[in-house]
């Protein structure tokens, strides 16, 4: 789906200072969880939307712990937060008004979990330590899952043409921020 993808170099630079990578992670799925309780909070007269935001948050909290025991295991500690410049130069393309708002949200979660998608199989698949490579495996599966939630919950709430013209717009944004980001220890 992604238009493009990540650039090899990224694996070594995730490997080399994997500890970083690590904490940058679990800040990613605090504010997944976050975020999911946050469509809650904005839209509670959407039920399918309420229950499967909830449902994420439970899941990406989950994640938060499962990656914090990884990082606590290594002796390392969570960082202070930071702000994500590739979620931050997506969210500038969020629209105003409250239905394209909405939709941009959904579209815009659909992209950066299909991101999450294809470097965690990519480190799953690069990762020496068996264990780890398998719960980046498990990871990728389960951002796929959520990137079709997100398309699926869009095209609950917006007609489906509406969607796949929107889910294009958002591909070519995310596939020129993602040229353009310089290679870090992040997953984003």
């Amino acid at each position: 789906m992604l238009l493009i993808a990540s650039k090899p170099a990224w694996v070594d630079c995730v490997r080399s200072d994997f500890d970083a990578f690590l904490a940058d992670h679990a800040a990613n799925e605090r504010k997944a969880s976050s975020m999911a309780l946050s469509m809650v909070t904005h839209y509670p007269d959407r039920q399918a939307l309420t229950q499967a935001m909830i449902d994420l948050a439970l899941e990406e909290l989950n994640h938060f712990r499962q990656v914090y025991r990884i990082i606590e295991s290594r002796q390392g500690r969570l960082q202070a937060d930071e702000k994500d410049p590739y979620v931050n130069l997506l969210r500038k393309h969020l629209r105003k008004p409250s239905d394209d708002y909405f939709l941009d949200r959904l579209l815009c979660a659909a992209v950066i979990e299909a991101r999450g998608t294809e470097r965690f199989d990519r480190l799953s698949t690069a990762l020496e330590d068996k264990k780890l490579a398998a719960f980046y495996k498990t990871l990728a599966r389960s951002e796929a899952q959520h990137h079709q939630l997100f398309i699926d919950l869009a095209q609950t709430y917006f007609e489906a043409e509406e969607v796949d013209e929107r889910l294009k717009f958002w591909l070519e944004q995310e596939a020129l921020i993602i040229a353009e980001l310089p290679i870090s220890a992040r997953l984003h």
